[in-house]
């Protein structure tokens, strides 16, 4: 049979860069595609440069036309200068039943969220591999730490990334990194206080981030400009356009298929493999149909979850690759909570620089520290900075006297966000909607999630854990609260096609390959097993190259 490419990769985010890159370096012709509208790197970033006052809302934005058809977008790294890199919801619905509703926050063009993402990146170790086979929560990983760390190393390598190799962290892993960002004094000063007051168990670090600090491979180091989100001609941070994409361009053996979204993944019974997608072309309504010896899902956890579902077929009645029943259970999101406080004592200090690194005071909850009655943990990302001029708008004053007080800098403050960990619930869906289509036809996805009494619990611990800290320091404390962020707001929705040893209670083996169809393999998010309390993107790419490895070791043996 004669095939139109040798490996098809659905989705050009974060994982699908990454599946391109490491199939097209591997020899393989491969055609990525990506439902949005192409965007190239340097000369499609329109707003990188514009000042606020070039803007109709001075960056701020139409509130009436976010509330309209950007809802469920909004939030971190969402503005004016930015909006464009997100998706609208009045043309692109879902549906959410749960307590409460689910934010899902999508970017639909070439590069996906990896223009939008938070840009940290944190190794897993067998704390996170083995915590589902310990408690009895979710199935048992198929891999280990050590089936890992070559791939983390691979991927590191490559993005470049911003971290301290002095750091020594129960639980969490050092990298490959290039020089970290600075702490501040206060962060110092909290910083050589844990240590101090719990011997070690808790432990403050610069974030590690996928930053440059020096140039590599034609990209600049980062300017901490603040501005990540509207797309960096520098190429400092890593994204599809800057890092992967490239290097798979420059193999000669690739095809970027932008404006098409993939109906479904199509599949031949009587060979037990799948062929090929059918697309639909967004600009014309046009269909037809790809074929290839291999397809990787990368279209984002909950969209490579949809779409095996909208494949099913008299093999697959309730979703390609699903005979185990459980394709679009068992989704997760880091559950969050905030904290400020008000730092004392630092009113002659400041900062010589931005940085886009957070600090993390990483999981100790029953790692270093036992908490009784407690599953997994949780951990802490945040900063110490002073206060600007927006500060402005939130209190009395006018004229000269207000302009003269917001020439110098605020109060130092201290945020803090917990990610806790969410346990994978099978009551915890995607599923495809009964009633209700998109703007192409095809169902909505319908996301039902509730976080567990376990996330709850690990919230208020969370709370007084902060709160300890703060007070330790001397610091007042302006907001703590126990309550949990919207699901979906920490977006890292994962999990849906899960990884497993058992192929009746799981989608994908250990190399991320359908149990049920060789040559389909699903590398995202969807894939997750757990979902730990650190940002879970390095871990998809991690997988990805791994996953990309051994489907062409596959394809050389013929066993594909």
């Amino acid at each position: 049979m004669g095939y139109d490419f040798d490996a098809i990769v659905v989705g050009s985010g974060i994982s699908g860069g990454w599946a391109a890159k490491e199939l097209c370096e591997k020899g393989l012709k491969v055609a990525l595609i990506e439902r949005g509208r192409p965007i190239e790197h340097q000369t499609d970033y329109h707003n990188e440069m514009r000042a606020p006052w070039e803007l109709p809302f001075r960056g701020i934005g139409d509130q009436r036309l976010y509330d309209r058809d950007y809802r469920e977008q909004q939030g971190l790294f969402f503005n004016e200068w930015t909006q464009d890199h997100w998706v609208n919801d009045r043309q692109n619905p879902y549906e959410t039943s749960g307590s409460s509703p689910f934010q899902w926050r999508r970017g639909y063009q070439l590069g996906g969220r990896s223009l939008t993402w938070g840009r940290h990146v944190f190794r897993r170790d067998d704390h996170d591999f083995e915590a589902n086979l310990k408690d009895g929560n979710g199935v048992d990983w198929p891999i280990r730490y050590r089936d890992l760390s070559p791939w983390y190393a691979h991927v590191e390598s490559f993005i470049g990334v911003s971290g301290d190799s002095a750091d020594k962290v129960e639980g969490l892993p050092n990298g490959v990194f290039q020089a970290p960002f600075g702490l501040t004094n206060p962060e110092l000063a909290l910083k050589e206080r844990l240590a101090k007051q719990y011997d070690g168990r808790r432990q403050l670090i610069i974030g590690r981030i996928a930053h440059l600090r020096e140039p590599k491979d034609g990209r600049a180091p980062c300017q901490a400009r603040l501005i990540c989100s509207r797309g960096c001609s520098y190429g400092a941070y890593f994204s599809t356009q800057s890092s992967t994409l490239p290097a798979a361009r420059a193999t000669g053996n690739l095809t970027v298929l932008t404006d098409q979204i993939v109906e479904k993944v199509d599949y031949d019974a009587t060979s037990k493999r799948a062929t090929g997608v059918s697309l639909l072309s967004s600009i014309d309504g046009s269909r037809k149909c790809l074929t290839s010896r291999v397809v990787f899902l990368n279209a984002s956890a909950f969209n490579s979850v949809g779409l095996l579902l909208r494949s099913a077929c008299d093999a697959f009645p309730d979703g390609l690759g699903n005979s185990s029943g459980v394709l679009g259970k068992f989704i997760m999101d880091h559950a969050s909570t905030t904290f400020v406080a008000r730092i004392k004592e630092f009113d002659n200090s400041t900062y010589a620089i931005n940085r886009p690194a957070a600090f993390l005071i990483p999981r100790f909850v029953n790692v270093t520290e036992k908490a009784e009655g407690l599953l997994r943990g949780y951990a802490f990302q945040g900063g110490a900075f002073r206060r600007g001029y927006p500060r402005g708008a939130e209190g009395p004053g006018l004229g000269v006297p207000l302009k003269k007080e917001l020439k110098g800098v605020g109060d130092w403050i201290l945020f803090m966000g917990g990610f806790i960990e969410s346990l994978p619930r099978a009551s915890n869906t995607v599923t495809l909607s009964r009633n209700a289509l998109d703007a192409y036809g095809m169902p909505q996805l319908h996301i039902n999630f509730d976080y567990s009494d376990n996330e709850h619990r690990l919230a208020e611990h969370a709370t007084n854990s902060a709160r300890e800290m703060a007070t330790m320091m001397g610091w007042d404390v302006l907001h703590a609260s126990p309550e949990l962020g919207r699901p979906g707001s920490s977006v890292h929705e994962m999990g849906g096609a899960r990884m497993g040893r058992d192929p009746g209670t799981s989608v994908l083996n250990g190399f991320n390959q359908s149990h049920d169809i060789p040559n389909l393999f699903v590398t995202d998010g969807a894939a997750m097993t757990s979902s730990g309390s650190v940002n879970p993107s390095l871990t998809y790419m991690a997988l990805t190259a791994r996953a990309a490895d051994y489907a062409v070791s596959q394809i050389k043996a013929a066993a594909l």
